[in-house]
């Protein structure tokens, strides 16, 4: 298994650097041609180029500064470059200054970037103002429930993952999750573990500590009410 993921990775790392070579030679040819800085600021961060990408994107910027519609789009870029750099107060900053076209996709960004920083109140906040522009998103869904779950919201968080798994029931990440609430608020949910187990066993295996503490409050609070 572990040499089939090697290869399938170094397979999909060698059509990134061909789709490189690609794109500076487009940009090349065709400098007016803004996508294509878009488009390769996008592979080097697949490439964990972050540096290269920042540096890609912040010229493109004083080329296009003229053009509004493509500085917001070469703005919305910049910021998911720090983000996958987790550099999140930067990303933060260049997702506050998009317009009305980038806006509901920069709320939700937004949001994800203050949630990562740990600022789950403002990242629900932003994440309910992204919900109100699409409101059948099942990314944005999922991002106000694992806000509530951080803020410890069960019954709230319980609705919107709900809501993502009826659009999206093969969500492991939101199964695991709904289980950890459904464990919580005393409900069956040994159903949501198994199917997060078979879609998503990476972030299974990566939430049995969130998994262990759960069931140890879970314990407690049983331990106080028996009293």
């Amino acid at each position: 298994m572990t040499n089939k993921n090697e290869k399938s990775r170094d397979a999909d790392k060698q059509r990134s650097e061909r789709l490189v070579h690609q794109l500076v030679q487009r940009i090349d040819t065709h400098p007016g041609d803004a996508d294509a800085y878009y488009e390769l600021a996008t592979v080097l961060v697949d490439l964990n180029s972050y540096a290269q990408a920042e540096e890609l994107l912040m010229k493109a910027l004083g080329l296009f500064a003229a053009k509004k519609d493509v500085v917001e789009k070469l703005r919305y870029g910049l910021g998911n470059v720090y983000y996958a750099a987790q550099d999140y107060t930067k990303a933060i900053q260049q997702f506050d200054q998009l317009g009305s076209q980038w806006k509901g996709a920069g709320y939700l960004m937004l949001a994800q970037s203050y949630m990562a920083n740990g600022d789950h109140k403002r990242g629900l906040a932003f994440a309910l103002t992204a919900l109100t522009s699409q409101p059948k998103d099942a990314a944005t869904l999922q991002v106000v429930a694992e806000n509530l779950l951080a803020l410890g919201n069960m019954a709230q968080a319980a609705q919107y993952y709900d809501q993502v798994l009826a659009l999206d029931s093969k969500n492991g990440r939101a199964n695991f999750d709904r289980g950890l609430v459904a464990m919580v608020q005393g409900e069956p949910y040994a159903t949501y573990f198994e199917l997060a187990r078979q879609q998503d066993p990476a972030y299974f295996e990566k939430g049995q500590q969130r998994l262990a503490d759960i069931e140890r409050f879970v314990q407690t609070q049983q331990g106080k009410s028996d009293k």
